[in-house]
């Protein structure tokens, strides 16, 4: 005999658990990938003309990694949120973590944009799109779970700073990263 979990019964810790993981592993995979694009960063960002308000190289990193953090947590929740729905994910859980699986490729493209290929115009329009993203991302997070959309605030900061700091590096290094 099998005892199965009846549609209205309250997830377990396991089930939980599990969705952590998932969120923290999509959230942290794509730092991986836009790391893997970010190799010689450190080297090209110094060697570009900056504005005097940049942030110094050193600060992206654990910005990032909190940021990552932050926003898996958030995907967390509102995950969770849909595993408590009565029948199941609703279509408001489906659509804001979709609208957050998607930013996660926006963002993780930027570095390859910005870094690899060294394409500012199309890492200046990536980072607007992501920006975008991630404001409706954090509208949706936040109607379900408030606390959610609380934590992608700094990331809609951060990326306010970054689409402006892509702009002026892109525009200050038209060589470097084309005209």
């Amino acid at each position: 005999m099998t005892l199965q979990r009846s549609p209205s019964s309250p997830p377990t810790a396991l089930r939980a658990t599990v969705q952590m993981g998932i969120w923290f592993g999509l959230s942290f995979l794509t730092a991986a990938i836009g790391a893997l694009a970010s190799v010689d960063a450190k080297t090209f960002y110094a060697s570009l003309t900056q504005p005097a308000w940049a942030p110094p190289a050193g600060a992206f990193g654990p910005v990032w990694t909190a940021l990552f953090v932050m926003m898996a947590l958030a995907a967390w929740r509102v995950a969770r949120d849909g595993l408590h729905a009565s029948n199941g994910f609703r279509s408001r859980h489906r659509l804001a973590l979709g609208l957050f699986v998607v930013q996660l490729i926006v963002n993780a493209l930027w570095s390859w944009l910005f870094f690899a290929w060294h394409l500012g115009q199309a890492a200046f329009i990536d980072v607007l799109i992501l920006w975008t993203l991630i404001a409706v991302t954090l509208f949706a997070f936040w109607r379900i779970d408030r606390f959610a959309g609380l934590l992608m605030l700094p990331y809609l900061a951060w990326v306010t700073l970054a689409s402006a700091l892509t702009w002026s590096v892109w525009q200050a290094n038209p060589a470097l990263l084309g005209s």
